[in-house]
């Protein structure tokens, strides 16, 4: 006799954290949801780096799936938010969680890292109100109203959820988007400064692509011959002309959405890769139209990765989890002394303050203990592992390497709080910036963090 949706989730929430074992007798299911999760008018903008929203020129969006019969559920959520850091991470996760009785480590919560939109971070608004500068970063009101919402979808998405049989594998290389911030100069010098409208430099747009990972890589979730969700993936900045106030989900999201409406039976998830050091920098020149002709480069990846398939039936599901300790950044200018001095300095720029606030939150998240969970949903052909905050494209193709008898996808973009996760090489080439909160060393760290998820038991 077929077991039962309410059976299955009662199985699911007495079920041990971590399953490795082939559940097919029980079957698998899957469900998806949708909704939008657009900011108002004059919410603040990447933690007003890029001012406040003044018009919505496309919906913000909330993709996911619920994974049941692995353990407790496990919920994959795309954000087309800019960041989510710290605790407020942990508030998402926790609420998403509890709705779908599971815990949350098992809610792979990544944002497409759109600019036009919202980046938040608790702790550091908390900090903000205190000197005055009351909803600086972001509305919490309507942050914690979004989590709830979130949440309630993903809950009432198990009412539909359908039966997991069969995988579909496929990559297509994307044409003529990503390159890396990396150049080398006439002078023979090494420069980052390749950012994502480069190509109105002529220096930059001559330049070579660089490290990149040129494959859209998609995980295709199907009942039999049904296909029921595309799971997504490219490594880029996702920023073509933005930091003008117009809400948008930029050219990923327009490719995301004609996507799915060529195919609207099934749910299409796109997620952002590891692409701190990745932007359109050598293709894209800022202007309004250059978003539609990215949109398009990047649909016909989408297109072309549906046809070129490799179908496998599910075998067995596995999630495994490890937490990765990473040493915040140790520079003056970094101290709690010097970044309070600047929270507390009514004569610094605006923008200076929230950045020392952000800061001040992150040193109170790493002194209560908390470090960052870096799962993997291990499908045994193909691996999802999240990685956190701006993971240089290398720690990608590290993943790759790790496991290169598999199809792994890396998503980016978790756990925000490091902000740019530069490799050693990168270190040494002098990768620096505002926006990098770790000091050198991480990559053993994530390498080892890496093994440990993305190879079965017995092979580490």
């Amino acid at each position: 006799m077929p077991i039962t949706r309410r059976q299955l989730l009662a199985a699911a929430a007495t079920t041990p954290f971590l399953s490795g074992a082939s559940l097919q007798e029980e079957g698998w299911k899957v469900s998806s949801f949708r909704l939008d999760i657009t900011c108002p008018v004059g919410h603040p903008l990447l933690g007003r780096r890029q001012g406040v929203a003044r018009e919505i020129i496309s919906p913000l969006y909330a993709y996911g799936a619920v994974l049941l019969g692995v353990g407790k559920p496990i919920v994959i959520a795309a954000i087309d938010w800019c960041e989510i850091r710290n605790d407020a991470y942990d508030s998402w996760r926790q609420v998403i969680a509890t709705a779908v009785g599971t815990t949350p480590e098992r809610v792979i919560l990544s944002c497409v890292h759109q600019h036009d939109a919202p980046l938040v971070d608790l702790t550091a608004q908390r900090l903000l109100d205190g000197v005055g500068m009351k909803g600086e970063m972001f509305d919490p009101a309507f942050f914690q109203e979004t989590g709830k919402r979130i949440a309630t979808a993903a809950r009432e998405s198990l009412a539909n959820a359908h039966r997991l049989t069969h995988l579909e594998l496929s990559q297509a290389r994307v044409k003529q988007i990503a390159s890396n911030r990396r150049i080398e100069t006439a002078a023979g010098t090494v420069s980052f400064d390749r950012g994502s409208n480069g190509a109105r430099t002529t220096a930059y747009r001559d330049a070579p692509e660089g490290l990149i990972d040129p494959w859209l890589k998609t995980i295709t979730l199907c009942n039999g011959n049904r296909r029921l969700i595309s799971l997504s993936c490219y490594a880029t900045h996702p920023m073509s002309y933005y930091g003008k106030g117009g809400v948008n989900a930029d050219f990923v999201g327009i490719a995301r959405e004609l996507r799915r409406r060529e195919d609207p039976d099934v749910s299409h998830i796109y997620l952002s890769g590891c692409s701190g050091d990745v932007t359109g920098g050598k293709y894209n020149d800022g202007t309004p139209a250059n978003r539609a002709i990215l949109a398009d480069r990047l649909l016909r990846a989408m297109r072309e990765s549906s046809r070129q398939v490799r179908r496998h039936r599910i075998e067995q599901i596995a999630f495994r989890n490890t937490k990765l300790d990473l040493t915040y950044r140790s520079d003056q200018a970094y101290t709690t002394a010097a970044m309070t001095r600047v929270l507390e300095d009514t004569n610094a720029a605006r923008k200076a303050r929230v950045l020392a606030a952000m800061g001040l939150s992150t040193q109170a998240h790493l002194a209560q203990g908390h470090k960052i969970d870096v799962p993997c949903l291990d499908f045994g052909p193909a691996q999802m592992v999240l990685l956190p905050g701006e993971s240089f494209v290398g720690y990608q193709l590290m993943a790759q390497r790790t496991r290169p008898d598999s199809f792994v996808m890396s998503v980016g973009y978790g756990q925000c709080w490091p902000g740019y996760l530069p490799t050693d090489s990168a270190f040494k080439d002098g990768f620096d910036g505002f926006w990098l909160w770790v000091d050198p060393g991480a990559e053993p760290r994530i390498q080892e963090a890496l093994r440990k998820v993305l190879l079965p038991s017995g092979t580490r």
